[in-house]
């Protein structure tokens, strides 16, 4: 099994960005990636996913959804 680092932000948390292009902006986190040291925040590091038609999504077509942020670059507000 491989070491996992502890880390100071928990999901639930609101969190800021304190570098990169979303730097000043906040939000919840909503996933946290401790193999890669990253976390998904909601509404923040937007990224356009091409999604193909299936039976949920009968539509597709492109949609935005939260890219992951380094856990370095957050600290927890609030």
């Amino acid at each position: 099994m491989k070491n996992v680092e502890k880390y100071h932000i928990k999901k639930g948390d609101t969190v800021t960005v304190i570098a990169g292009d979303e730097k000043g902006k906040s939000g919840k986190v909503l996933q946290i990636v401790p193999q890669k040291g990253r976390a998904l925040v909601e509404g923040l590091n937007l990224a356009k996913k091409h999604m193909r038609k299936t039976e949920e999504n009968p539509k597709g077509g492109v949609v935005e959804m939260e890219a992951s942020i380094a856990i370095s670059n957050l600290k927890v507000s609030g």
